[in-house]
């Protein structure tokens, strides 16, 4: 039956396999496919929030703030940097995904005045480029957004992409992980061209850290942001993360004048000076409450190892193209994403005419949780810390038996609200 044996050895193999066990699994026979989305919750962190919830703030009250809380945003900054191969003064937790965006695009166009060109390309993640037309909006429309193509909706044009990049570039910015399809791009590569023409370059790594190694420094990445509710299981909403090389931070004035990036904010000045290095890129109070619930599951991943997590999830997906090919394609599925172990991050994606109404099938009749990404993609996002050889295989089955029974075929097109 699509190698149960195999599986459950390959499992038995596992060196990561104990990690299992410090994830809340409510339900065992469910199938959790979605950790590209939404991370499972660390027990270590249900513990955490609930001394945080009942001791620091129901006993300690404001007190908190100068026994842990204030410097959070840098402490956990610091612990995710080791992640992402950056220096401990170069990241700080901050805000959204997007408010970090536009921080950093504003930014680095202020920087590059004289130079009108943003490139993307059109796998990347479409809340970066609503930010990045938001951003050129305010700059009175003088910047030109260029987007990148694909031959075959699977991985970018690299040539078109280079063709892109020239002296008129201010900004190229592009997801490390491309959220449709997987595609892992090659960091130092892209870094240099851009580099070579004069380009500043800002990394989206959502689908990337906590999953694979990433080396902003050794590669001479300028900016990067990066959310940490999806492999760094955070929690749903958790703040997410920024990004500045060390050198540039002087360079770079955030858009955003909050107190807490003033530079001595409780002498409550009138007038705003930015605080020194990523400081100023801070804005209001801490969230500490989502903030504090992502420091365990970071310290799990650092415990971990990215090399054997890496490692696994290559195994993780190879083993379910594998039986992809083996038992989907002739079901009438596409394999979306890279073939290549090393342009392919922690997810693949399969591509049906039907993949709406399969996702729905499979969640609510096969207890397997995906995800749909427009317009025919499922997503199955392999999060190596919980996620064994044994639940692959047995989500293949489900979905073969979704197809020969056509379970499918009870649901409608119709769309919920979130997918």
């Amino acid at each position: 039956r699509l190698g149960e044996d195999f599986a459950r050895e390959l499992d038995r193999q596992d060196e990561l396999s104990s990690f299992r066990q410090e994830f809340v699994i409510a339900d065992p026979h469910l199938i959790y496919l979605d950790g590209n989305s939404l991370g499972r919750l660390p027990r270590a962190t249900a513990q955490h929030v609930r001394a945080l919830v009942e001791q620091q703030w129901g006993e300690g009250l404001i007190r908190g703030w100068n026994t842990g809380w204030f410097d959070a945003p840098h402490r956990i900054g610091g612990k995710i940097a080791q992640l992402v191969g950056a220096k401990p003064g170069e990241v700080v937790v901050s805000d959204s995904t997007s408010v970090n965006l536009f921080k950093l695009i504003v930014a680095a166009l202020r920087l590059q005045a004289g130079r009108n060109r943003i490139v993307s390309d059109t796998g990347n993640f479409p809340s970066d480029l609503y930010i990045a037309q938001g951003a050129a909006d305010i700059f009175g429309g003088i910047h030109q957004i260029v987007l990148a193509g694909s031959t075959d909706r699977v991985t970018p044009d690299l040539d078109d992409l280079y063709r892109q990049i020239d002296e008129r570039t201010a900004l190229v910015t592009l997801s490390h992980v491309a959220f449709k399809s997987g595609y892992l791009y090659d960091m130092e590569a892209v870094t240099r061209r851009a580099h070579q023409a004069g380009a500043l370059v800002l990394w989206d790594l959502c689908h990337s850290v906590g999953a694979l190694p990433v080396e902003l420094g050794a590669c001479g990445a300028d900016l990067a942001v990066g959310c940490t509710y999806k492999y760094l299981n955070g929690g749903p909403g958790a703040p997410a993360f920024l990004y500045v090389r060390e050198d540039l931070q002087a360079r770079l004035n955030s858009p955003i004048w909050g107190w807490i990036g003033q530079h001595r904010p409780f002498d409550f000045d009138m007038t705003y000076r930015p605080a020194a290095g990523l400081q100023h890129f801070l804005t209001g109070t801490p969230n500490i409450l989502s903030l504090s619930a992502i420091e365990p599951a970071v310290d799990m991943i650092l415990r971990a190892g990215l090399d054997r997590i890496r490692r696994k999830s290559v195994q993780l997906t190879e083993y379910l193209l594998f039986l992809a090919e083996q038992e989907l394609v002739p079901r009438g599925f596409e394999i979306g994403s890279p073939r290549r172990a090393a342009e392919r991050g922690s997810q693949v994606s399969l591509r049906h005419p039907d993949a709406y109404r399969i996702n729905r099938a499979m969640i609510e009749r096969m207890n397997v949780i995906p995800d749909f990404r427009e317009p025919d993609n499922i997503r199955l996002g392999l999060v190596p810390l919980y996620v064994s050889f044994a639940d692959v295989q047995a989500a293949v089955q489900r979905i073969a038996n979704i197809m020969d029974e056509r379970l499918y075929e009870g649901f409608g097109v119709q769309r919920l609200a979130v997918t």
